[in-house]
């Protein structure tokens, strides 16, 4: 009795053909915009309205437009900055890591993770430029001592590493991204009709080819820039935690926080691709490329590194009464208990409890209550950042410093706004260019395609082979086993 292993969900449903694959993909660049998403992009453009009615009032009145004061002096922007940075996280993460450890499953989804990377450090950079106060001197934080004369940026301060780092990560997805767009490009400039598309999409596609030696220098450029991307996983929000880590602000001054936002921003970031990815899918009809398979294996990441994180939230606390440092101890027992503790019990119902959900399959698979499940980690991972900014200077070593941090209807309108302004970028990505990177799903099309119903290995049909043995190959030739129908 000869064992037959199971085969693994397979990751383009349908029967897709190469033809298909290259039909889906385009057809919804080249086909006419929908009713409905013409009303997800006039809701995006109210918001992205909104943003630019907020940076005005900021730019024009002043920060005293926001709701700081002299003791809670940072709070709702960088509490923004944070969580968008995270947010950015994820597409990186699937992009160069997931490409290094030659995951397949990334193919379908890695496309838009590294759009929204882009899109999230554009909003995120909102928040330090405006905070400056006069935005038009932001040139300031870099090194151009010659043109600014004695006044040198501090290269010991960790706001000046947040600037390359992020300039660096920024600059390196957005190459990332734009050259696994290059053969998709010539995809379209090949069935362009109207002469303003074949133009525009021929100057986006750089004239590629498709030639053997233009595919095998674009291998080499992307192990490349994901072999550089890889350590930009770790270093930029390792980089903005120490913002708060090299201070000595009680509840800030940790060694825990770099690991800690790490897994903190992959976990927010996993759970906005999955926000993104299961409107898209529907969308678009894309549901034969972004399968419930990947729905469950980016849920069991965002289970992971949503465990990781209620670890920290536990080890902070057991620090805190380890050092015997009371006003350590205080910062994390006001957290808890003090007059923002609705905020902490938000963040850790929606960061530790709700995530284990993802242990039962039903949940993994469910897309409903995936989405849900996504909305409600990014919900969360705000309110960690603001809990962590808020709680511990609010209350600091001086009671008659005390004081309490409501956010500004200007305030509310510019985090609003960024997310108008991310999802109008989204929208106009996801219309004009390949949402799913075509050229890479048919790398994998022969290994994960599924030819009909789910595969049974007590139906499978047992072969023999079709020709008789060549030469030197044993006439018992392993039979092979074929779905039936």
């Amino acid at each position: 009795m000869q064992h037959v292993s199971a085969l693994r969900e397979p990751l383009v449903t349908g029967g897709k053909t190469l033809h298909d694959v290259t039909q889906d993909i385009c057809y919804q660049v080249e086909a006419k915009p929908n009713l409905r998403w013409m009303a997800a992009l006039s809701v995006a453009l109210f918001f992205l309205g909104v943003f630019f009615y907020s940076v005005y009032r900021t730019v024009w009145y002043g920060i005293g437009e926001w709701g700081l004061n002299k003791t809670v002096n940072w709070a709702w922007d960088i509490t923004n900055f944070v969580w968008w940075v995270g947010i950015g996280h994820a597409g990186t993460l699937i992009s160069a890591v997931l490409l290094l450890f030659r995951q397949k499953w990334r193919s379908s989804i890695n496309r838009a993770a590294e759009a929204m990377t882009i899109f999230a450090v554009i909003c995120a950079a909102m928040f330090p430029v405006l905070h400056m106060g006069r935005p038009w001197l932001a040139f300031y934080v870099f090194p151009l001592q010659n043109t600014l004369g004695s006044l040198w940026a501090n290269f010991n301060s960790p706001l000046l590493w947040d600037v390359f780092a992020i300039s660096t990560y920024f600059t390196v997805s957005l190459v990332f991204w734009y050259i696994g767009l290059i053969p998709d490009f010539a995809s379209i400039r090949d069935r362009a009709k109207g002469p303003i598309a074949r133009f525009s999409y021929s100057m986006l596609s750089f004239g590629w080819k498709g030639s053997a030696k233009a595919w095998s220098r674009y291998e080499t450029v992307s192990l490349i820039l994901a072999g550089v991307s890889t350590p930009l996983v770790l270093s930029v929000h390792t980089i903005v935690s120490m913002d708060f880590a090299t201070s000595v602000v009680p509840g800030w001054h940790t060694t825990i926080f770099p690991p800690y936002f790490v897994a903190g921003a992959i976990f927010s970031g996993f759970a906005m691709v999955l926000t993104l990815m299961l409107i898209t899918r529907v969308v678009f009809r894309l549901e034969d490329y972004i399968t419930l398979e990947h729905i469950a294996l980016m849920n069991k990441i965002m289970m992971v590194t949503g465990s990781i994180v209620g670890v920290a939230y536990i080890t902070e606390f057991f620090i805190a009464w380890y050092s015997q440092v009371e006003f350590e101890q205080y910062a994390f027992i006001n957290r808890a208990t003090g007059p923002y503790w609705w905020a902490y019990a938000s963040m850790m119902t929606c960061n530790v409890i709700t995530p284990q959900l993802v242990w039962l399959r039903r949940v993994r698979y469910s897309i409903p209550l995936t989405f849900i499940l996504s909305i409600i980690v990014n919900i969360g991972m705000w309110f960690e950042r603001f809990v962590i900014i808020v709680t511990s200077l609010h209350r600091d070593y001086l009671p008659s410093s005390w004081a309490m941090f409501s956010p500004s209807i200007i305030d509310i309108g510019l985090y609003v706004g960024t997310l108008g302004l991310f999802f109008t970028l989204f929208l106009l990505f996801a219309k004009f260019f390949p949402v799913i990177n075509m050229a890479e799903v048919k790398t994998i099309l022969k290994y994960t395609v599924d030819n009909g119903p789910t595969y049974n290995p007590a139906k499978a049909v047992h072969h023999a082979p079709a020709h008789p043995a060549a030469p030197g190959v044993p006439a018992s030739a392993p039979v092979t086993y074929t779905k039936h129908d």
